[in-house]
């Protein structure tokens, strides 16, 4: 579901909000992947639901070539972020058929897995070249996801690293500096040996029952200072508000 989606200026039919994927395998047989709690800490300790409201490419991340769009349909990272994450392994081979500008690849580059691309189109190859080129791999320990109730924020933490507020390999802190720790690429967190979400690393290291994470982790900001990282979430708000 796309939050912001461009609008049907003819009204003759409904606004294009939406599209759909298709998951499926050979048979019923056929072995998949499905990284299910990679997916449920992604969302905050929920599980993942089949509806995922993200916002249509716009801001510094639309790619333009002479003042002008350089693809009309250019997909979101977020999406693809959480399609890979979802459904393969590091080291896989990710196709797409339809490569156009290279998300997939930018994508699938940044999370270790490997790609291969078909485009028509000798302008959106030259353009996608470049981005994939410029993605930067994550580190390795920042790729590893959680393998193994509350209610949740109108904005899970995981959105904010898979539309690249806080980048995976990104150290996060307590007010204090007395704990750090580091964002993984499911929106897990790992400070020392404590793995989970940022609510319940929170609640372990300070032996509490519970922990607002959104308060309690602060990151650092271009001028240094140490700021929660529930900024982030509304600053996120704002850019995808309908």
């Amino acid at each position: 579901r796309k939050s912001n989606p461009m609008p049907n200026f003819k009204g003759t039919r409904f606004t294009n909000a939406h599209e759909t994927l298709i998951w499926a395998s050979k048979s019923e047989k056929s072995k998949y992947t499905f990284n299910y709690r990679a997916m449920k800490t992604l969302n905050d300790e929920l599980q993942m639901r089949s509806d995922w409201l993200i916002p249509i490419c716009g801001g510094q991340e639309r790619l333009k070539r002479n003042g002008t769009k350089a693809h009309p349909t250019q997909k979101p990272e977020a999406l693809l972020y959480r399609i890979l994450l979802a459904c393969t392994k590091p080291g896989d081979v990710v196709l797409d058929p339809f490569f156009g500008t290279g998300t997939t690849g930018a994508v699938a580059r940044r999370l270790g897995r490997d790609w291969i691309g078909c485009e028509r189109e000798s302008v959106y190859c030259e353009v996608a070249e470049e981005r994939i080129a410029a993605a930067l791999p994550l580190d390795e320990s920042a790729i590893k996801t959680m393998q193994s109730p509350k209610s949740a924020p109108k904005v899970a933490f995981g959105q904010l690293v898979e539309a690249g507020y806080l980048n995976p390999g990104t150290k996060i802190f307590d007010r204090k500096r007395n704990f750090e720790a580091v964002v993984r690429a499911d929106g897990s967190i790992l400070c020392g040996a404590v793995d989970g979400s940022i609510h319940k690393v929170g609640s372990t290291i300070q032996n509490a029952p519970s922990c607002n994470g959104w308060t309690y982790w602060h990151y650092a900001a271009a001028d240094g200072a140490l700021k929660p990282i529930d900024d982030l979430r509304q600053t996120y708000l704002l850019a995808t508000e309908p």
